[in-house]
């Protein structure tokens, strides 16, 4: 069966469309995620075929089947969300010692009854991802500094579904050949330390996208530009992870195999 994983641009995407702050439904948006990729089985009569071959998760059968936006999640659900997304790996233990211990104060009490709000929810996944290049304590100054009172929305710099969805589609936008790394524009053949280039770069669209903010004066434009920046290498990073653990346990698990015991 095949699995359907959605980019972080897509779920980000999925997201506001669960907020009610997209022009499309979040069915539709799952459509059009799962069309993109079944481009050529659409155009050959074998659509159903090919949908039926996908293994849909109960996660986004309970999205399917929403009435309305603005309904909340259960931990479980966002564990189960999260690990939709390529080159994640979500455990409900991790992130119920999150809620509860180490950004207890960050992400606040459930806003929806006994469940999270799509904001809180983007909050666990910008935090698994900064995790990929920062520790514990660095990330939590960095989000009090752009969310500040979690119980307060008006005070923040930017909104957190909104930050998740800016670092998401500007890492797609600098990914055009969607290779997961990072395309650099201008590099030479036989020059070496081209780093500061992929700087400049990240910095220099991350910059555009904070002039966008008018509400935000120039230290709190900064503050959010870098922080963009952070989460769009931490993304980077995440993938390069996740190849390393692919690897490692191709290598154990196949050490030893077809050999007699």
């Amino acid at each position: 069966m095949e699995t359907f994983h959605l980019t972080r641009k897509q779920m980000a995407t999925l997201l506001l469309s669960l907020q009610g702050s997209f022009d499309k439904t979040p069915v539709a948006t799952l459509q059009e995620v799962w069309a993109k990729s079944h481009k050529a089985d659409m155009e050959h009569g074998k659509t159903l075929g090919a949908f039926i071959s996908t293994s849909l998760p109960p996660i986004f059968e309970k999205i399917i089947k929403m009435k309305q936006t603005g309904e909340g999640f259960s931990l479980t659900d966002i564990v189960a969300l999260g690990n939709q997304i390529e080159y994640t790996y979500y455990s409900v233990t991790s992130v119920q010692n999150w809620v509860k211990r180490d950004f207890k104060d960050l992400i606040g009490p459930p806003r929806i009854g006994k469940k999270y709000s799509v904001d809180q929810t983007a909050v666990l996944f910008i935090i698994d991802d900064l995790k990929a290049t920062l520790d514990f304590e660095s990330i939590r100054k960095l989000l009090t500094l752009v969310f500040q009172n979690p119980q307060d929305d008006s005070d923040d710099l930017i909104r957190p579904l909104r930050l998740y969805a800016a670092y998401s589609y500007l890492f797609e936008e600098l990914d055009k050949n969607n290779d997961q790394v990072l395309d650099l524009a201008g590099h030479e053949s036989g020059k070496q330390n081209h780093d500061h280039m992929m700087e400049h770069m990240i910095k220099k669209i991350t910059d555009s996208y904070v002039q966008t903010l008018d509400s935000l004066n120039a230290e709190q434009r900064e503050a959010v530009s870098n922080t963009v920046l952070i989460a769009m290498v931490s993304v980077q990073t995440t993938y390069f992870q996740s190849l390393a653990r692919r690897f490692l346990n191709a290598t154990l698990f196949l050490q030893n195999l077809g050999t007699d015991s």
